[in-house]
């Protein structure tokens, strides 16, 4: 049975920082994207980052670019969010994502990813 376990969320300061981690389990997902989305009450689901399956090539959502860093650990069949000068406006759910499929590039569509944590909860406040 294949898993996304989210950890590293929690209550912190305005300016202050936090690191998510995603672990995979029951299959490699060391040649697929794999992502963070995020949820705030009462809004869609909305894109954070995502990197390709090597690591070489990410992309960010403008209102975090600059912010945040992913990263992966394919040894580990981990993903990573690095969040820097969180803002209040960066409370929500955060998700990671993973395709089955090979896929080359990084993807921001939910649609590209097949399996889905169960989320952790990042509340920033001012």
């Amino acid at each position: 049975q294949v898993q996304l376990v989210e950890s590293g969320g929690g209550l912190v300061q305005a300016g202050g920082s936090l690191k998510l981690s995603c672990v995979a389990s029951g299959r490699s997902f060391s040649r697929s994207p794999m992502a963070w989305f995020r949820q705030a009450p009462g809004k869609e689901r909305e894109f954070v980052a995502t990197i390709n399956w090597s690591g070489g090539s990410t992309t960010y959502a403008d209102s975090v670019k600059g912010r945040f860093i992913i990263s992966r650990d394919n040894a580990k069949n981990t993903v990573y969010l690095q969040m820097n000068s969180l803002k209040p406006e960066d409370t929500a759910v955060y998700y990671c994502a993973a395709r089955s499929g090979y896929l080359s590039m990084p993807s921001d569509l939910r649609s590209v990813y097949d399996y889905w944590g169960q989320g952790t909860q990042v509340t920033v406040s001012s």
